[in-house]
């Protein structure tokens, strides 16, 4: 049994080029050290899955299989959600545990150091992270907002205002002065006939949510200078840069680190080029706590995450998700991930054991194991893997005995976490914010062009009126006459009455005289 167990896991994790070791197969118990367990670096933008229940070491494996990927010149990205994976950057130090489980993976366990960039949200902990609001984009916005279908639709008619018109959205200022204007005055006629009418109850609702985030501290992620993705692929001596988004200080506000992350694969996904398949990932993507991604998430926001994830491979970017089971993931994402390692479950609830007896049903069958029996009985540092071979087809699934981390299993000390932060350029390059002209500005501008445009009108408009007025005036004095003039006026229509009185008597005495002389 355990010759063909060794055979088959030799001939199923057994790349033909470079590869991650993982660690050595486990049968009844006992670690086959050569049973060797390993992931090739050209199937790692096959996206992966590294679950389990807390405390068995999910952390440790995202440490160990970062540290290979530097090694192989490979850029990683990490979420250090405790801020306790910045020991990264010191060596380890020997302990009998660890030369005993190295000694039992066949792999001796070497203490080493990797290269290290710190960033954090805030700030506080590291050089800041930001990106645009016009960036973010509103799917995004809407998630961390908290809205609605038709709110949702709002927004997404703004951003399309915006970009139809060249109004650069940078912060919240930009985004609510945009709002304003749009649902009111001249902005509401603007865009009533192209985008629809933005009724006063959204846009109040809106503008509330936007102002709730920034009373807690969440304005300063958006802005300029803007985080360039291209300051994840650094290297140094060879060795990928691990970059590190520590969030321990906004681990309370969970939906925006969650959405964060994947407004960075959504950059990722936009402004990378297209390369196919590679001998090995340009960048890996570590997405820890992945189930605050997926929790009440809309269709439209599950959407964008499944285009993200199937379509990025081609760029030549691997993402891993980090969660506690399989359940968590979308099961239109969890179809997409080709690489598991699935850590310790623990069933002390109903709830524990459905999520159980789902995470089993994912798995093939094994003629060497119980998959459910196997998933409960696996120890801190041990993992069920299945992973695709060069074929890209789903290897044996094997227990496995992992692999040590060679740094630091916890924080640098503060000592390094300042030498870090000193030395970074990426300290000097985003510490400082970037203010420049943008919506907000483009937009009072307009709004101080329309007023000027306006009160000239009323101006002139008046003008024309009070000289309309004197003129009437002047018409109407020009009009009355004199007592002198009024007086020869009547005495001219006296004497034009009495005269055709008179000539109408003289006509009438003529025509007597005629006929009396006719008889």
């Amino acid at each position: 049994m355990k010759e063909q167990f060794i055979e088959k896991v030799s001939a199923s994790y057994k790349p033909k080029g470079a590869f991650i070791q993982l660690g050595s197969g486990i049968l009844d118990g006992e670690v086959v050290t050569d049973a060797k367990v390993n992931l090739a670096l050209r199937m790692m933008n096959r996206h992966g899955l590294i679950a389990g229940a807390t405390g068995t070491g999910k952390t440790r494996t995202l440490q160990l299989i970062a540290e290979q990927l530097s090694d192989a010149g490979v850029p990683v990205f990490m979420l250090d959600v405790k801020g306790d994976l910045s020991g990264l950057a010191e060596p380890g130090k020997t302990n009998d545990a660890l030369l005993e489980r190295g000694k039992a993976v066949g792999i001796p366990f070497e203490p080493s150091s990797f290269p290290v960039e710190l960033f954090s949200l805030s700030g506080k902990l590291g050089a800041p992270m930001r990106l645009t609001v016009g960036d973010f984009g509103p799917v995004l916005l809407s998630r961390i907002l908290d809205l609605n279908d038709t709110q949702s639709g709002v927004l997404s008619a703004i951003f399309k205002y915006a970009q139809d018109t060249d109004l650069p959205l940078i912060d919240l200022d930009d985004l609510k002065k945009l709002l304003s204007y749009l649902s009111d005055g001249a902005g509401a006629a603007e865009i009533k006939e192209d985008y629809g009418r933005i009724s006063s109850a959204s846009s109040g609702a809106i503008l509330r949510k936007i102002v709730a985030i920034e009373q807690q501290g969440v304005a300063h992620l958006f802005g300029e200078k803007e985080f360039d993705i291209q300051d994840l692929f650094g290297k140094v001596d060879g060795k990928g840069v691990i970059t590190l988004l520590n969030i321990a200080d906004v681990q309370d506000q969970p939906l925006l680190f969650s959405t964060f992350l994947l407004s960075l694969l959504a950059q990722l996904f936009k402004k990378l080029p297209e390369v196919g398949d590679l001998d090995q990932p340009k960048l890996v993507f570590f997405f820890d706590e992945a189930h605050l991604l997926f929790n009440g998430a809309s269709k439209a926001f599950l959407g964008q995450i499944e285009q993200i994830v199937r379509l990025i491979r081609s760029k030549g970017v691997g993402v891993f998700f980090c969660t506690q089971a399989a359940s968590d993931i979308a099961e239109s994402v969890l179809g997409q991930l080709g690489n598991r390692v699935q850590h310790a479950l623990r069933a002390f609830t109903p709830n524990d054991a459905e999520n159980l007896r789902k995470t089993v049903r994912t798995y093939p069958t094994s003629e060497f194991y119980a998959i459910d029996k196997i998933l409960t009985a696996l120890g801190t540092g041990q993992a069920l893997i299945t992973v695709l071979n060069d074929k890209g087809i789903p290897t044996e699934v094997v227990a496995t005995h992992l692999v040590p981390a060679r740094a630091v299993m916890g924080p640098a000390s503060p000592e390094t976490y300042n030498r870090i932060l000193a030395e970074s350029d990426a300290t000097t390059k985003y510490q400082e914010r970037i203010e420049r002209r943008s919506a907000a500005e483009i937009i009072t501008e307009r709004q101080q062009q329309q007023e000027a445009t306006l009160a000239r009108e009323q101006i002139e408009k008046s003008a024309k009126k009070s000289a309309s007025g004197s003129k009437t005036t002047s018409a109407t004095r020009s009009r009355r006459q004199t007592p002198f003039e009024a007086a020869q006026t009547t005495a001219s229509r006296t004497l034009a009455r009495e005269g055709t009185k008179l000539l109408g008597k003289l006509a009438s005495g003529l025509l007597d005289m005629f006929f009396k002389k006719r008889k």
